[in-house]
């Protein structure tokens, strides 16, 4: 490891994924590489922690049987969500006799997931592990800020959280999409308060570990077809481009936010998409696809996570964020 950044000598391979979305999210262009797209966002459950949870075991088992191995050739899952004490994904991994670690990197769980399973599978601990995340628009609006049935004003600046869940097999063979780096992201705060501006409170955590990604290793922009942000949304977007054009870095040209690929940023979507689901599913059904089919080589993938609670949001506090980086090559 040097600084933030770790080098994966052995190349771990994603050799398989799932993906799953609720009806709002498969309208848009990713919809059509969705490998389960839902008529219901309740996913046949009675409330929506249990279908966000559903979800999740959904893709895990999903990414295990698409890369046609039986459950007990899988060493570990590493996987998170944005309930509280991470609940989706401990509850789904009850679900599977395999190790777990339980991360929380809110809406940058997938990339942290996907580091850490490449790590462990690069060191030669293990062989297969899967990375998952997910998230639900009514599970995460009512606990992060207005019941549903309140009927609140969406503010212009707002994201919709995504109905989702993807899952990536990360394993030391076969053939795939390989992880080839990832750069840590530390806290950033900028002091941005408003729980529904997450795009302005994200967008320097990913600046930060953007421009140290590209410091480390020496390249350019241009070395990459994509320079993909989690969710930070049309407004984070500009942001984050405005603020590494300041610190001498132009991204403008290859930069693109899965906020705003999922839901096209159409007029009612305000800002784009957001939550854990975003960057997870935009990933591993899009991106995925447009990597395996060789019209995107090489694309830096970069989630972003706003690690506020109810708690700290009610006392006042700042929103510190916070964004790992993951180098994908085909």
């Amino acid at each position: 490891m040097r600084g933030q950044r770790i080098v994966f000598r052995r190349q771990p391979r994603i050799v398989a994924v799932s993906t799953i979305a609720g009806p709002k999210e498969c309208e848009g262009i990713v919809g059509r590489y969705v490998e389960t797209p839902l008529a219901d966002d309740m996913f046949g459950e009675n409330t929506y922690e249990k279908a966000e949870c559903k979800m999740l075991s959904h893709v895990i088992d999903g990414a295990i049987s698409n890369a046609k191995l039986a459950r007990d050739r899988v060493d570990m899952i590493v996987s998170g969500d944005l309930l509280n004490q991470i609940i989706s994904a401990s509850f789904a991994a009850r679900d599977f006799s395999v190790p777990f670690l339980g991360v929380y990197g809110a809406c940058s769980t997938m990339a942290e997931s996907l580091a850490v399973a490449a790590a462990f599978v690069d060191a030669g601990y293990c062989k297969n592990v899967v990375a998952a995340t997910g998230s639900h628009f009514a599970s995460a609006e009512r606990q992060y800020r207005y019941p549903l049935e309140l009927g609140t004003t969406r503010p212009p600046q707002s994201q919709w959280t995504v109905t989702g869940a993807g899952a990536s097999l990360v394993s030391s063979a076969g053939d795939g999409v390989r992880i080839t780096s990832a750069t840590l992201g530390k806290v950033v705060d900028f002091g941005v308060t408003d729980v529904n501006n997450m795009g302005a409170a994200m967008a320097p955590a990913a600046a930060d570990t953007i421009l140290t990604h590209f410091r480390t290793t020496g390249e350019e922009p241009e070395a990459y077809d994509l320079i993909v942000t989690g969710d930070l949304g049309a407004l984070g977007s500009r942001i984050l481009k405005d603020l590494a054009w300041e610190k001498g870095l132009d991204i403008a040209g290859n930069h693109v936010d899965c906020g705003e690929i999922i839901y096209n940023v159409l007029e009612d979507e305000f800002q784009g998409g957001s939550g854990a689901g975003c960057s997870a599913v935009v990933l591993n059904s899009y991106l995925y696809h447009k990597m395996t089919a060789g019209s995107l080589r090489r694309i830096l993938f970069v989630a972003t996570g706003a690690l506020l609670s109810t708690v700290s949001s009610g006392q006042g506090e700042s929103i510190p964020c916070i964004a790992h980086a993951v180098t994908l090559e085909r």
